[in-house]
């Protein structure tokens, strides 16, 4: 195993029922999730794992959706690739590591403006970026988190590109830039507006949530990486995704559901 690769891997969904009948091995198929699904993927997998009556597992690895790809390119063994974009599936399929056909939008991602306050409350947030009245915005890098692109084309519709440029604070992916603005080492940050529902109504802050209009639809497409063909859990886990099931747990989340 590669070494950028070693403890990464974390066993999720029906391993456990290899260890409970050891007869029989269970075949298993890694995710490769951008970190804004993550958490919803659990989700996602403890369903799969309830309705799935072969032996199948799934392991999933989790990071910026630049850095996946980059790790797939070069090999990783990964079988199924859930990205926060819709361009890098499709560059994958294009340069043979994934398999045509197969590609498909599970997500549409929402992007919020958010500050870590307590109780919770909706600003203007047009209003917050022109007053300037913060020293940090966090940010994920543009070239590799889709969010980041987002974030930065908000930021040219309200022309305020040059005028925060030197507030800004860049994060590897959202999960980066929501763990930056929740601890305080930036005032407000431009996070996934699922992170900023799945707080208790108590301590959701304050935040915008960035109307669809504002940037580039945010789709996040799935796909089937080379080394997922033929294996079982991999092809099983991507027909659950595009279930009514998993599109309804998704919209709990506060994405966007493509229509089926």
């Amino acid at each position: 195993m590669r070494t950028w690769l070693f403890g990464l891997l974390v066993g999720v969904g029906v391993l456990w029922e290899a260890a409970a009948m050891p007869g029989r091995a269970a075949e298993t198929a890694t995710v490769a999730v951008a970190a804004n699904f993550a958490r919803p993927l659990a989700a996602l997998v403890e369903a799969f794992s309830r309705r799935c009556e072969d032996r199948l597992a799934l392991r999933v690895v989790h990071g910026s959706t630049g850095g996946l790809y980059a790790q797939i390119r070069y090999g990783a063994p990964y079988h199924v690739f859930l990205a926060a974009d819709a361009d890098r599936p499709a560059r994958l399929v294009a340069q043979g590591h994934a398999l045509a056909g197969s590609r498909f939008t599970y997500a549409v991602g929402r992007l919020a403006l958010w500050q870590p306050a307590p109780g919770g409350a909706t600003v203007d947030g047009p209003a917050v970026l022109r007053a300037r009245s913060f020293r940090r915005l966090a940010v994920a890098n543009p070239d590799l988190a889709p969010y980041g692109a987002a974030a930065m084309a908000v930021l040219a519709r309200l022309d305020l590109t040059e005028a925060l440029a030197s507030r800004l604070v860049r994060a590897e992916n959202v999960g980066q830039a929501f763990a930056l603005t929740a601890t305080g080492n930036a005032d407000w940050g431009f996070v996934g507006l699922a992170s900023v529902l799945a707080r208790p109504n108590g301590v959701r802050g304050r935040w915008w949530a960035v109307p669809p209009g504002f940037h580039p639809p945010v789709r996040q497409d799935a796909v089937l990486l080379s080394g997922g063909r033929d294996n079982r859990a991999a092809e099983a886990f991507l027909v659950f995704l595009q279930s009514d099931e998993a599109a309804a747990l998704i919209g709990d989340f506060g994405y966007g559901v493509p229509a089926r």
